[in-house]
């Protein structure tokens, strides 16, 4: 960090620097009314306290980047994904999370994009008092979910309590499940990159992604062609042609229940 630098003022620049207010609520000013200025300074203010956001090294910079493959084929549709999004999360603070989702529209009290919903920090060699404060700064902006994912030590992904003002251990084997995902988010897939393969396979078959389906329902047939086989049923030339040429994954399941009990392949293929 510099500290020559000159000190930001905590106003806003341009015409439009009023905060924003909302019945029952503080007033924040508007989102992409920033501080510092985006993609020219590493600097974010966190509660008026300026502070550079370094370039990554392992494990942060890896682990970052499998969070944002993890992330993205989770999202539902109508919201976005977004890496490094700089939001001013009020008076005297300006940052990004490391990833984040947020509804795909205009937001119709502010004429601009949707607060984040969801927010993801990767922390390493960030001072977990900054993370701490950040996630303060967000809830109360109305961020409604915020994650840490603790690379050193002991890993562990963690979820932000406002209620206990702390960061809560999420048990590896349990999901996040939210409505801004399609399917639910596997905790072990931010911390580990075999899960995290397997989460991505999967939520984008459960999108119904075409490759995907195509291996899946080769892999179906295939199964099938190979129990027929262990049963001694014979298959001709057409009808093997048939199982591995079909795409419909629900002919392939009922197939695959008929070949259990059928005593021909014709019987496993009839309509």
């Amino acid at each position: 960090m510099d500290d020559h630098r000159r000190a930001y003022s905590l106003k806003a620049p341009g015409p439009a620097g009023s905060p924003l207010s909302f019945p029952g609520r503080r007033s924040f000013p508007p989102l992409d009314e920033h501080l510092v200025e985006p993609e020219v300074t590493r600097d974010e203010i966190i509660g008026g306290r300026r502070v550079v956001a370094m370039p990554a090294k392992e494990p942060h910079a890896t682990r970052q980047f499998q969070l944002d493959y993890v992330l993205e084929p989770h999202i539902a549709p109508g919201y976005l994904g977004a890496a490094d999004l700089l939001t001013r999360v009020d008076v005297d603070s300006d940052f990004a999370s490391d990833a984040c989702v947020y509804k795909d529209e205009i937001d119709p009290q502010t004429g601009t994009r949707y607060l984040e919903e969801l927010a993801f920090e990767v922390v390493s060699e960030q001072n977990e008092a900054d993370v701490t404060e950040k996630a303060l700064r967000m809830h109360r902006r109305g961020v409604r979910r915020i994650f840490a994912i603790f690379v050193k030590g002991v890993r562990r992904v963690c979820e932000w309590s406002s209620e206990s003002r702390s960061w809560c251990i999420l048990d590896a084997s349990s999901h996040i499940e939210d409505s801004c995902l399609q399917v639910p988010l596997p905790v072990a897939a931010l911390l580990d990159a075999a899960a995290a393969n397997q989460a991505v396979v999967e939520a984008l078959a459960a999108q119904g992604d075409p490759t995907i389906r195509r291996r899946e329902a080769a892999a179906k047939a295939k199964t099938i062609l190979q129990f027929l086989d262990a049963r001694g049923i014979t298959v001709s030339s057409p009808q093997r042609e048939e199982i591995l040429r079909c795409d419909d994954l629900d002919h392939l399941d009922r197939w695959a229940r008929r070949a259990a009990l059928a005593s021909s392949a014709a019987e496993v293929l009839a309509e």
